[in-house]
């Protein structure tokens, strides 16, 4: 799993581009600008990275995280009232079909940032 390290620097990250840009905008302002913050800090951010969706062996469609960072972490860039279940739910399918096992919903609509960490593991699934 990722390292504590890289998450907070990950944390950090979002928060500069929210404290620049302040809340409210649309989604894409705020993904674009944390992947620039990304590579500013010295990781390897890819946005828009389709990963296959499978069905018996067979590709039947991709699932399209914001941001892959590192191919270890994956991010979701938020303009919503609130993360709530769907935005969790997608996140846990998105680390299920991309085999990694941490992602970060982050909302940077309201003027505090709120970030919600989900783990996948063998048998659990988790958010902080």
């Amino acid at each position: 799993m990722a390292d504590s390290k890289l998450t907070y620097a990950l944390i950090g990250c979002a928060m500069r581009v929210h404290n620049s840009l302040g809340p409210g905008l649309r989604e894409k302002p705020y993904e674009n600008a944390l992947v620039i913050e990304l590579e500013r800090s010295g990781f390897f951010p890819e946005q828009q990275r389709p990963y296959p969706i499978r069905y018996l062996d067979k590709i039947v469609g991709d699932c399209i995280p914001d941001i892959t960072v590192n191919g270890e972490i994956l991010v979701d860039a938020k303009s919503i009232d609130v993360i709530g279940e769907n935005e969790i739910a997608q996140m846990l399918n998105y680390l299920r079909i991309s085999r990694l096992e941490l992602g970060f919903v982050i909302n940077f609509k309201n003027p505090k940032l709120e970030v919600k960490r989900v783990a996948r593991s063998t048998g659990n699934d988790s958010v902080f």
